[in-house]
């Protein structure tokens, strides 16, 4: 699957929802299936600057491709970097550098968080921006 199909697939399940608190709760369903990471991953190396709640962001590239693992110690932010691990993870460095991310205001997603989430979002993306960047 592209990026847009993964994005649409992740809209179309949103989509299913009318309440926020139905999101909000779906969203903590998708970090609690999130794969726990190994202590090793849990290094102040890994952790996303920005993100009020700790969020660890491991990157390894193989057949170059990039492959995420992640984790929070918020059960909302741990759903929504599940998010974009399942967006990016398994792509080049060029699909993930060229990406739109509109999945995330299709959802509505930004628009229901507050502010320090919001920042606490555009950090993780950044994140995965730079290491695309930094390993392409």
């Amino acid at each position: 699957m592209t990026i847009k199909e993964v994005e649409q697939e992740i809209v179309d399940e949103f989509s299913i929802f009318t309440e926020w608190m139905d999101k909000y709760e779906y969203l903590i369903e998708l970090g609690k299936s999130l794969p726990i990471i190994g202590d090793s991953a849990k290094q102040e190396s890994n952790l996303i600057k920005g993100c009020q709640s700790r969020v660890w962001l491991n990157a390894q590239i193989s057949d170059g491709k990039l492959y995420f693992t992640a984790d929070s110690d918020a059960i909302i932010t741990k759903g929504i970097i599940s998010l974009l691990v399942r967006v990016y993870s398994g792509r080049t460095p060029k699909e993930i550098l060229e990406a739109d991310i509109e999945f995330i205001e299709k959802i509505g997603l930004q628009d229901n968080l507050s502010p320090t989430r919001a920042n606490g979002l555009l950090s993780m993306i950044r994140q995965i921006k730079y290491y695309a960047a930094a390993y392409s």
